[in-house]
């Protein structure tokens, strides 16, 4: 198994690219069975951080910025193969990244309510009550700088 890249969409493979939309149709169209639009506009702004086997991407996530410049977004995470600490550690390679080379103060999550125990465990704090996107109950978790 590699270890974690993180790039931006331009920076991106064609093959990485396509490995990514694969992992993200297969965990969240076909298994999850979320219908959505993917292509929402912000994996342009985005960095992709990443880990494949074989070409296949086996843990994923994306890292982008909103209104304010010193909180960072995670959305659209995913691992394909479950119970190897993958997850942990994506999010581990994506935080150190964010806080320590992108200084900011702050990480928002939009994590899927059934997640929220995850987030726990990578030490995000409930911030908000429950709403609801594209049909799936979610929450917002946040981290703050260590």
């Amino acid at each position: 198994m590699d270890d974690f890249r993180i790039k931006t969409l331009d920076e991106l493979t064609s093959r990485e690219l396509y490995a990514v939309m694969r992992a993200r149709a297969k965990v969240f169209t076909v298994e999850q069975k979320i219908l959505y639009p993917d292509a929402d506009g912000v994996d342009e702004r985005a960095y992709h951080v990443f880990c494949t086997d074989g070409g296949e991407v086996v843990a994923y996530l994306r890292l982008y910025f909103t209104d304010e410049p010193d909180v960072a977004h995670i959305g659209r995470v995913l691992t394909t193969r479950r119970g190897l600490g993958l997850g942990k550690r994506l999010m581990q390679a994506a935080e150190n990244f964010a806080f320590n080379s992108l200084n900011v103060s702050r990480i928002d999550v939009e994590a899927q309510r059934r997640a929220e125990g995850f987030y726990l465990k990578c030490g995000y704090s409930t911030s908000s009550e429950e709403f609801y996107e594209v049909g799936v109950p979610h929450i917002k978790m946040t981290k703050t700088h260590p």
